[in-house]
């Protein structure tokens, strides 16, 4: 079997290994010239961690990331409204790591090149089209700089794990339009900072109108230093009549925006403020999704991560379940006996759940619980429990973790 991975993202590339070690065919087909070290921080929780672990990354991951050890949930004012161990601390058998997004992609893209080879991972080359018959699907691929034709794939497969703006979903849903965007901006940056806390704990403060997360991703360049990543979103525009800005991870913002927006925040030992104003440069992204959609697979063609299920930033899992996605369609493509009944069954078993998670995160995520607590109390609480009571707060977080898939007895089998 060969299969066509058109994204040479994190869930492309894991999906790659994940076939190679199945004894699959792979190659990797992406438009960007280089695949760079790209975006921020990023969570990866135990569900997601255990994939990478079933890949040999776990040494890699300890080497450039950091373990979160807790997490705490405040409201805008810096009062405690939900605090949990995490990962390892928390009991379960893998850890979590907070670490930048383009350093995870890299260690990713590493161990694909070293298992596959260099000429199994193409860039520059962006998706035109494509056609499929009983016998397998044929793709066309142009050079991504110049648009003149550059190269025609056979395989039995095709992946697209080409993001949010994927060629092969505008393919089957031509009239989808854009993404949907409600008039949130998030901004991102990161760069050395005092550690706080523990050295590895994490901060979300506020509610989805106005938001902030806060952790460190690597070691500093002393122990007392952490590479420390901040997220701000707030609301900037009404979504339902303003167009989205233009989305794209390397798009640099203006630090004159955001300082404003770092004031409102008050977290427990860091001078919200003064970090962000210390950080050289912020990216930019509006916080866009999409709606579910009724399919996934299309004979011999089928979505994964981004492509399939585009999903708020909230409750660390936008990674975690492309990753997620590629275990469960490797495991289908390895035991199925035709690739398309491998294709429907992975997305019988992964659309339900991803389009549950995209629908949670509109409202939230467990992050939800700060919108629950500053709606009841929006000048501050004195005590949390009697805003809301802690079994109404732990459904709220324990819930979502059951349902995205990392609840404790879900990972620890």
């Amino acid at each position: 079997m060969k299969a066509i991975i058109a994204g040479g993202g994190i869930g492309g590339l894991s999906l790659a290994l994940m076939l190679h070690r199945s004894g699959v065919e792979v190659e990797v087909y992406e438009q960007a010239p280089e695949i760079r070290e790209v975006g921020v921080g990023i969570n990866v929780l135990p569900h997601a961690v255990k994939e990478l672990a079933a890949l040999g990354l776990s040494s890699g991951l300890d080497s450039i990331a950091i373990r979160t050890r807790e997490l705490h949930y405040v409201n805008r004012l810096g009062q405690k409204v939900w605090s949990e161990l995490r990962g390892k601390h928390a009991g379960f058998d893998y850890p979590q790591y907070s670490i930048h997004r383009g350093r995870l992609q890299k260690l990713v893209l590493d161990a694909a090149v070293a298992e596959l080879g260099p000429n199994a991972i193409k860039t520059g080359l962006r998706l035109q089209g494509f056609a499929q018959s009983e016998g397998g699907v044929v793709a066309h691929f142009t050079d991504a700089r110049t648009g003149l034709s550059s190269e025609t794939v056979r395989g039995d497969v095709l992946i697209g794990a080409d993001g949010i703006h994927s060629v092969v979903r505008r393919r089957f849903y031509p009239k989808e339009g854009r993404p949907s965007w409600q008039g949130l901006m998030l901004w991102r940056g990161a760069t050395e900072w005092p550690k706080f806390s523990t050295g590895a704990s994490m901060y979300i403060a506020g509610g989805m109108s106005a938001k902030l997360a806060l952790y460190p991703i690597a070691p500093g360049s002393q122990a007392e230093t952490r590479l420390t990543n901040w997220a701000i979103v707030s609301r900037i525009a009404d979504g339902d009549l303003t167009p989205p800005p233009p989305d794209s991870w390397s798009r640099i913002g203006r630090m004159e925006e955001v300082i404003p927006y770092s004031r409102r925040f008050t977290v427990p030992g860091v001078d919200v403020a003064a970090l962000v104003q210390a950080t050289p440069v912020c990216w930019e992204y509006p916080m866009c999704d999409r709606d579910p959609l009724p399919n996934w697979s299309f004979g011999r063609v089928t979505l994964l991560g981004d492509a399939a299920h585009p999903m708020y930033p909230v409750g660390s899992n936008g990674a975690a379940q492309a990753l997620l996605d590629a275990r469960c369609l490797a495991d289908w493509l390895a035991k199925a006996d035709h690739p398309m009944q491998a294709l429907h069954e992975y997305e019988e078993e992964r659309l339900p759940k991803t389009a549950e998670i995209v629908r949670l995160n509109r409202k939230g995520g467990p992050e939800r619980v700060i919108d629950e607590v500053e709606k009841r109390a929006p000048a501050g609480f004195e005590y949390v429990d009697r805003v809301m009571s802690r079994a109404e707060r732990e459904a709220i977080v324990k819930g979502y973790a059951g349902k995205a898939g990392f609840a404790k007895a879900q990972i620890n089998k």
